[in-house]
């Protein structure tokens, strides 16, 4: 499988190097990464409230290694909260945060994390927006889930992201499927042992939509990061047996993906919410991308072989 090769790659230097000059790159990271700067986001999040879509916007980067980093991830973000104040675009577009990028890896890392990103849960909450916490490797998930729990007390549309690939999401999604909750569930994008989590996709899948029926069940609010019709399809039958209305879940898929999908989901009535990533700092997020869907990697090959 390329899957976990790509992930792996993710985290070479090596690898980094030779991706970031290879002659076709900027091609395909155009696709899935909307821009560098905040100014380069700005009329995409416009186009897309246009169409009637909101989206959720990651400033990217992950692997900092100081705490003065950490803080220059708080302040980007939260000059972006400045930003859709000053567009009034604050009730359609929220924020979606790694905490490794605030310093949880860090020496103290759980205490400076939350006090990193209280101050842009805080701003994002005075403009009409809230923040979810994207998941990652599951040895940050205790930290990430206290940390939710924490900033819920101040703050209750606090979201969060849980895997299905994780053999513990399932008692997860229980415990977080309350009143007032928002739960992203995505299948799951890092390298994890078989002792942590599902190896194969038809056993994701299924997981996926256990889930998913957990969710809609319950009392929060489900948020669908998928781009599989059939789990697109079998979330919308799980919605109307849950008698929930088309406004009280949404669909979440990444920018540059299945864009045509984004619209006939709008067009239903549904909530669709573009996760739109930007930034300069873009390698782990693109590579992930890649080992996602084997499409997108024949997409970035070709790219390469063509360029010159």
């Amino acid at each position: 499988m390329l899957g976990p090769v790509i992930l792996a790659a993710s985290r070479s230097d090596k690898m980094r190097r030779f991706v970031s000059a290879a002659p076709g790159t900027k091609q395909v990271v155009d696709r899935f990464i909307a821009g560098e700067s905040v100014d380069q986001v700005v009329p995409i999040i416009v186009d897309a409230a246009d169409k009637g879509l909101e989206v959720t916007l990651d400033v990217v980067g992950e692997d900092i290694t100081t705490v003065e980093q950490s803080h220059a991830a708080r302040d980007a973000y939260l000059e972006l909260v400045e930003r859709l104040k000053d567009l009034g675009l604050g009730t359609k577009a929220e924020m979606s945060v790694k905490l490794s990028m605030f310093g949880q890896a860090l020496e103290g890392g759980h205490e400076l994390a939350l006090a990193n990103v209280r101050p842009v849960v805080e701003a994002a909450a005075a403009i009409g927006t809230t923040v979810t916490l994207d998941a990652e490797d599951h040895t940050t998930l205790d930290s990430m889930f206290a940390i939710h729990e924490e900033l819920r007390k101040d703050f209750p549309q606090t979201g969060c992201v849980i895997q299905s690939y994780l053999f513990r999401t399932e008692d997860d999604a229980r415990r977080l499927a309350a009143a007032g909750s928002r739960v992203r569930i995505v299948k799951g994008a890092y390298k994890e042992p078989a002792e942590v989590a599902f190896q194969d996709k038809a056993e994701i899948d299924k997981a996926y939509v256990r889930i998913m029926r957990i969710l809609m069940e319950g009392d929060g609010y489900p948020m669908i990061g998928s781009h599989d019709p059939r789990l697109i399809s079998i979330a919308q039958e799980l919605g109307r047996r849950a008698g929930r209305k088309l406004d009280e879940y949404e669909f979440q898929m990444l920018y540059g993906i299945r864009s045509e999908e984004h619209l006939r989901l709008a067009a239903e009535g549904h909530r669709m919410r573009v996760y739109t990533a930007y930034g300069t700092d873009w390698y782990g997020y693109f590579m992930r991308r890649l080992a996602e869907k084997p499409a997108n990697l024949l997409f970035f090959a070709r790219s390469i072989l063509t360029k010159g």
